[in-house]
């Protein structure tokens, strides 16, 4: 299979953490988001949206959307529980984390570290509230509890690790129990960390992208 993504974001990095966490094979295809490389017709046949990961299996329809490639990846393995009950609180979390946690943090994050906002603007100080709440609810539901689903690590832990961990970058304070957490999935065999820097073409004045639309 084919993985198209981008080494910058976080959701690439988490359907890159997946992989390596089951040990499957396949074949990374970079793609420089900034440069225009997502808005050619040969990226919109992959994924009409323009937007990465993009994942290719040996036989079967491209599948964009990280939350749906995390599920994909996922079936069958110790990453997603068999319980219908249990996989709800999963799809809970994966829903939760595209919904509110990433334009929260990981927006605040990304225009802060591409210089698309600065640190006191009143929208930077409204997404760090915001922000602040959600990690605030995030470390009660961890109270007491070692991952996000009582059946233990998940899909779930691998989509709230890979902006959570980055959170500090953009002024967020992580709760204990949520450092707690961090460190519990750093020591998942198979775990790594490849996530890079956003290069200087992310900035405004240098990229050419759907988000400078």
């Amino acid at each position: 299979m084919r993985l198209f993504d981008y080494h910058a974001s976080g959701n690439c990095y988490k359907v890159r953490l997946a992989l390596a966490e089951l040990s499957v094979p396949y074949e990374r295809v970079p793609v420089d988001i900034f440069a225009g490389e997502t808005l050619t017709d040969e990226f919109a046949q992959l994924n009409p949206s323009r937007t990465t990961p993009v994942l290719v299996p040996d036989a079967g329809s491209p599948l964009p959307e990280s939350g749906a490639i995390l599920l994909h990846l996922a079936e069958g393995t110790p990453l997603l529980p068999d319980e219908p009950a249990d996989r709800a609180q999963v799809y809970r979390w994966l829903f939760f984390e595209q919904a509110e946690l990433m334009p929260a943090i990981a927006g605040l994050r990304f225009r802060l570290l591409t210089g698309r906002l600065e640190p006191d603007a009143p929208a930077a100080q409204r997404r760090r509230r915001a922000g602040d709440d959600l990690l605030g609810l995030v470390a009660d539901h961890l109270t007491g509890s070692e991952f996000l689903v009582r059946t233990g690590y998940s899909v779930a832990d691998i989509a709230l690790y890979a902006y959570v961990h980055v959170a500090p970058d953009a002024g967020f304070t992580l709760p204990d129990a949520v450092r707690t957490w961090i460190e519990r999935v750093e020591a998942q065999p198979g775990f790594m960390n490849d996530l890079e820097p956003y290069p200087p073409n992310a900035r405004p004045d240098a990229s050419v992208s759907i988000y400078d639309a």
